[in-house]
């Protein structure tokens, strides 16, 4: 019975301790970032086939944003605005892909960099897409860690060509190439998660999490395609479920730390749900490239257990820019970049105030902003569409003519917004660029596009 006492005495000296330097210490923040999912594809946004159980507890756990926004409907330039907190287009990296001699501007300084200064230790995981020299790879963007791929896309198994050591597919540990042979690479992702929690746990981090799932190809493993064998959307039921899981290993892992009262989380993906992994953005229109609602509206949860309430669901315009400063805030620090950013910070979310007053989109020849309830978008050499999103979520009925007033305002500011930006620093491929304003113009028609794909075009 004395050893016992003892015991528990020891035990609630332990415990106090942790709690005392968790109070005093930084929050960590933790970026959950998903590729191509669906507006509609979890249990939490409405979700009746795809099981999301941890990632439904997430959102449980804090606040979710029904009108949240990406800066892009694409990867690349999407994560360009989220890690710099800033339109991407003022810096020239408009269009997706980057390549050997393209990539985020290097005087651009990183959310990483930006906590890196402020004594953060910092991680970035999975998929990166900013570009590939390494003046542009994270290591030299303000992260101390990295795991993962710099390239957009690759194999969720191990590949012959991908995991060659001088592929931009290949996985790696900072600069070092790691040997991947077995595995399926969403779970990878999410064991080096919990090993740098492990491993950082003591003092402030921030860790970037960049699952690739469920961008294609649709790779799942067998158990989960035969626990899906019936689903109709199989292949994205298994991906998702397995994504869930890794999420929720993640966060059972901040629990056993006792973490979870001193880390922010946010749950985004980084733009529309595509057209070709069966994901579904209903009732939204459009999907992913598109300036339609389906292809940048996302799901998007702020957890912080103690610190902001639970099971909330807001109508807040925010944008995924909003992580930069809502991040540099709990941090307690400033912006260190003379460039001023675009988001605001959500934190203290019980204010007053609605959001972003207006949000842009530009990539190629598609432009649109959101003005209050109005949508305006408009394709180079044919023409706008106005839209109200309270009334009209699913951008159907073209207001542009009835209220012309309204259709002025926002033409005029995004003409003013557009002043100051840059000229693309790369464009996208001409199929490409095609293709996606014919999408356009069918989907301001109302009608279903004939082609979807740049090999369509001939």
């Amino acid at each position: 019975m004395k050893y016992l006492f003892v015991y528990l005495i020891i035990t609630l000296i332990s415990y106090t301790t942790i709690a005392q330097e968790n109070a005093s210490r930084k929050p960590n923040v933790i970026v959950i970032l998903l590729d191509d999912a669906g507006y509609a594809d979890f249990g939490f946004m409405g979700s009746k086939d795809l099981q999301t159980p941890e990632i439904d507890k997430l959102a449980n756990s804090g606040v979710v944003f029904t009108d949240a926004h990406t800066s892009s409907t694409v990867c690349s330039p999407s994560r360009a605005g989220l890690i710099t907190g800033r339109y991407q287009q003022r810096f020239g990296f408009e269009c997706n892909g980057t390549g050997d001699s393209l990539g985020l501007d290097a005087s651009e300084i990183t959310l990483g960099a930006a906590l890196q200064q402020k004594g953060y230790k910092t991680i970035a995981i999975g998929k990166w897409h900013l570009g590939d020299r390494e003046i542009y790879q994270p290591n030299a963007r303000g992260f101390d860690e990295f795991y993962g791929f710099l390239s957009g896309s690759r194999s969720y198994f191990p590949h012959p060509k991908h995991d060659k050591p001088s592929d931009i597919n290949a996985i790696r540990n900072n600069q070092k190439h790691v040997d991947f042979k077995e595995g399926y690479l969403t779970d990878v992702f999410g064991d080096a998660a919990v090993h740098y929690i492990d491993k950082y746990k003591n003092q402030p981090f921030f860790m970037y999490l960049s699952f690739n799932a469920v961008h294609t190809p649709m790779h799942a493993k067998k158990e989960d395609l035969e626990r899906f064998k019936n689903h109709p959307r199989q292949l994205l039921a298994a991906m998702t479920w397995s994504l869930d899981e890794n999420i929720g290993k993640v966060m059972r892992k901040l629990e056993a730390e006792k973490l979870l009262e001193n880390t922010l989380i946010f749950f985004l993906s980084d733009n529309g749900g595509a057209n070709n992994n069966q994901s579904t953005v209903f009732p939204l229109k459009g999907w992913k490239g598109n300036k339609f609602e389906g292809g940048h509206r996302v799901p998007f949860i702020m957890s912080w257990k103690g610190q902001l309430p639970e099971g909330i669901k807001s109508n807040k315009l925010v944008s995924s820019l909003d992580i930069y400063a809502t991040s540099l805030a709990v941090a307690g620090t400033k912006n260190p970049s003379y460039k001023p950013t675009d988001g605001t910070s959500l934190v203290p979310f019980l204010d007053t105030d609605n959001g972003h007053k207006q949000l842009f989109w530009r990539k190629d020849e598609a432009a649109a902003v959101r003005k209050g309830d109005y949508k305006l978008i408009r394709i180079k050499n044919e023409g706008s569409v106005l839209y109200n999103l309270r009334s009209d979520i699913g951008e159907t009925k073209d207001l542009s003519k009835q209220e012309s007033k309204k259709y002025k305002s926002l033409n005029k500011a995004l003409l003013k917004w557009e002043s100051g930006l840059v000229k693309p620093l790369w464009l996208e491929e001409p199929e490409w660029m095609q293709i996606t304003t014919d999408i356009h113009k069918a989907l301001m028609n109302n009608e279903k596009p004939k082609k979807i794909q740049p090999n369509e075009v001939k």
